[in-house]
């Protein structure tokens, strides 16, 4: 017997929480922190394996060019010297980047960025990843090349994508990617130059302005008969990629405009301020804080920036470092110049303190040896040293940290002993993060916190004005925008851009057209990666709910949650503000805090799961008993998406018969729905021509009620269906 983590319920009340909220699979009995066997049964203790789900990843191959002519030259020993080698080193380079290395090829390996855990750069850190494994093996074909005389060199190619994730097989066969995405990130290394990187057209699209990429090139690649569009990349910018609308007026921001104005009048006259600006991803932070700085530089202010990435977040001092050598007007100098401008602005400083700070800039002499210091007393000398180079500074200026919530540890404790003298300054800092950020940046004392809200309806609409145009024919289109982006402005541009690269939209931004009929607008895999990583930090058990919650709807309660086996966590989500209490009393009601966020947790899981879900859900509700006519739209709509058809459509006809004397047009909407399931049904089905009759005759007897011209196009098809049958009479 093995004992299989799972988790327990807890009886919050500090001391007596259980240490690891981990039992035995085999007993039951409580997991201590560390144990490899259950202390009560002895089962050997092993993690639970992941249940399969849908993911937003880059896939990487790396594969070694004439492999087998380099076997033939040095002998299978010596090959599987240099392969060894060269993948230590490779997957020491995907770690770095957060990428998990899924397979050794026999020449080279396949790595994933976005899993097992999401990644919202998933494609930048790929791309990072794919040029660093090019340097090391520069580094290390030298090495051969003088030991063996041959040459080692790479092919690596790059594919973004939606993949399944998960344990495969009855047996320990390990945690994979499955999908087409793999196969083509294959491809693109088959096409890749040697020494270079191959991207696809789905990863060059989501690095675009991040990166440095060649021209597009036009490639046969096996498996397909037309030729695929690829581009090589080139190199990884320095710059941030903006999150956010680009191009368009700013909307909805006036106020907090306004504010930012205001401060930079306080701090120029002398008492320095310090500005949070909070929201979510895409809600206009980084346009904001591009706003107020572009006021700043109009009235002749220096601007420094720097900005945090997820990956960089475990480098010490790598932000602080960034802002110091804009700060100090170095980024473009040598390293013996910028020491000669540096070491004449701090003309009183003590040799070692300069030492420390040339190293934290990264511009030292290597042929002098840095101070031996506690780490600690390091950051301290640096602090006081940093400080009063900002009270020495008499010219106003602004200092930005953008994405504060990705910051090093040591850049935090730096920046926040900082800003303590801000307001002894000329000096504004403005200072952007997440809602879910705690750490010292969002809680200075004296600061002024700006929380971004969601844009309007009217601001919403006039921002899908500008990005889609007045044709008519896109109206349908931004009020299905509108509700999905629910106010958030980069996510109503991707969704817009989204359409328009899948050709749904025709014509250019402001003016385009659409001939599709459109039901429904998907997420675009930007906004998937970015939710995905938000849910993706939940515990095992809160992300359990949250996505049984996204079964149940964009609404729900503890108790129907209860009737799919969850044991309902909420805390955490509602302080992610991923879900949002909306109703107390007589029992409480959450909702999310996002259409977006439902959908994809939703579409994260595998189609049988939710499947699952449905059918559960439908039954759970089902079983209530007296409210069950009232509630059998909401039973059909499970049923519906259980892909169990006939017994949805029967649930529909149920719902209308009950809405008929009630509300005829929610009746009017569930004959419509099972007509629609009736016409998709086999056409070997004995009872199909029966089913599309029965509701349509519903809907001809009763669409005059409505007020809406349904009877005339049903009444047709009812005619027609009903000479098929035989019947004259109908």
């Amino acid at each position: 017997m093995v004992a299989g983590f799972r988790g327990t319920r807890h009886d919050v009340r500090g001391d007596e929480m259980t240490a690891t909220g981990l039992a035995c699979g085999s007993c039951g009995t409580e997991l201590r922190a560390g144990d490899k066997f259950c202390h009560e049964c002895a089962a050997p203790v092993v993690a639970a394996a992941k249940p399969a789900e849908y993911k937003q990843v880059t896939v990487l191959f790396a594969d070694v060019v004439h492999s087998m002519d380099i076997a033939a030259t040095v002998g299978a020993e010596r090959l599987r010297e240099i392969m060894a080698q060269l993948v230590d080193r490779a997957t020491a380079v995907v770690k770095q980047f957060g990428g998990t290395v899924d397979k050794f090829t026999g020449d080279g390996i396949m790595a994933v960025f976005g899993a097992p855990l999401a990644l919202e750069d998933h494609a930048v850190r790929a791309c990072l990843a794919a040029l660093g494994i090019q340097d090391e093996t520069v580094r290390l074909g030298a090495e051969v090349k003088d030991r063996d005389g041959i040459d080692l060199r790479l092919r690596v190619g790059l594919n973004s994508g939606q993949v399944i994730v998960g344990e495969i097989g009855s047996s320990a066969l390990g945690y994979t990617t499955i999908g087409e995405q793999v196969g083509m990130a294959q491809r693109m290394e088959s096409v890749a130059p040697p020494g270079g990187v191959m991207l696809s057209e789905s990863t060059a699209r989501l690095v675009d302005g991040t990166t440095a990429l060649g021209e597009p090139e036009l490639v046969h690649i096996r498996g397909s008969d037309e030729p695929v569009r690829v581009r090589r990349l080139v190199a990884v910018s320095a710059q941030p990629g903006s999150i956010g609308p680009s191009g368009t007026r700013l909307r909805g921001r006036q106020w907090e405009l306004n504010t930012v104005a205001a401060m930079l009048d306080r701090s120029v006259s002398g008492q320095g301020c310090v500005v949070g600006v909070a929201g979510p991803a895409g809600i206009g932070k980084s346009r904001l804080v591009r706003e107020g700085a572009a006021i700043a530089r109009g009235r002749g202010i220096n601007v420094f920036s720097t900005f945090c990435e997820s990956h960089a977040s475990d480098v010490p001092f790598h932000v602080a470092a960034r802002l110091l050598r804009d700060a100090a007007g170095i980024t473009d100098l040598d390293h013996a110049a910028a020491r000669a401008q540096v070491r004449a602005r701090i003309g009183d400083a003590g040799d070692e303190d300069v030492l420390l700070l040339y190293d934290l800039l990264g511009i030292r002499d290597p042929a002098v040896a840095v101070p031996n210091i506690d780490p600690d007393a390091r950051r301290r000398r640096l602090t006081a040293l940093i400080n009063s180079m900002s009270l020495a500074r008499t010219a106003p200026a602004v200092y930005v940290i953008e994405d504060a919530h990705w910051i090093d540890e040591v850049s935090e404790s730096l920046f926040a002993d900082f800003l303590t003298v801000i307001p002894q300054t000329h000096s504004m800092v403005l200072i952007t993060y997440r809602p879910e950020y705690r750490g010292a940046l969002a809680q200075v004392h004296g600061a002024q916190t700006l929380s971004l809200a969601p844009l309007s309806d009217s601001e919403t609409t006039a921002l899908l004005d500008e990005l889609l145009g007045s044709d008519p024919s896109v109206a349908g289109v931004k009020a299905l925008i509108a509700g999905r982006a629910a106010g958030n402005p980069f996510f109503a541009q991707e969704i817009v851009r989204g359409l328009a690269e899948r050709g749904v939209l025709e014509g250019e931004r402001g003016a385009y057209i659409c001939d599709a009929d459109v039901a429904d607008v998907s997420v675009p895999a930007t906004l998937q990666a970015a939710i995905a990583a938000r849910i993706d930090r939940l515990d095992a058990d809160a992300k359990q709910t949250l996505n049984a919650a996204a079964v149940v709807g964009l609404r729900f309660t503890v108790e129907l949650l209860a009737a799919l086996g969850t044991d309902p966590v909420l805390d955490p989500l509602v302080r992610a503000e991923l879900v949002d209490q909306v109703r107390f009393t007589p029992s409480a009601e959450y909702a999310f805090h996002h259409p977006l966020i439902r959908t994809v947790a939703y579409e994260s899981q595998l189609k049988a799961d939710r499947a699952a879900l449905h059918r559960q859900l439908a039954a759970a509700i089902e079983s209530r008993g007296a409210a069950v006519d009232e509630n059998a739209a909401l039973i059909a709509e499970h049923l519906e998406a259980a892909g169990d058809l006939r017994a949805a459509y029967g649930w529909h006809m149920r719902s209308g018969a009950w809405s008929q004397s009630r509300d005829v047009a929610a009746a009017l909407v569930s004959w419509e729905r099972a007509a629609r399931i009736a016409d998709v049904l086999p056409a070997d089905d004995a009872d199909r021509l029966a089913m599309r009759i029965a509701p349509r005759t519903r809907l001809c007897a009763n669409g005059w009620r409505s007020h809406k011209p349904i009877a005339g196009k049903r009444f047709e098809e009812l005619q027609d269906l009903c000479a098929a049958a035989g019947d004259r009479r109908r």
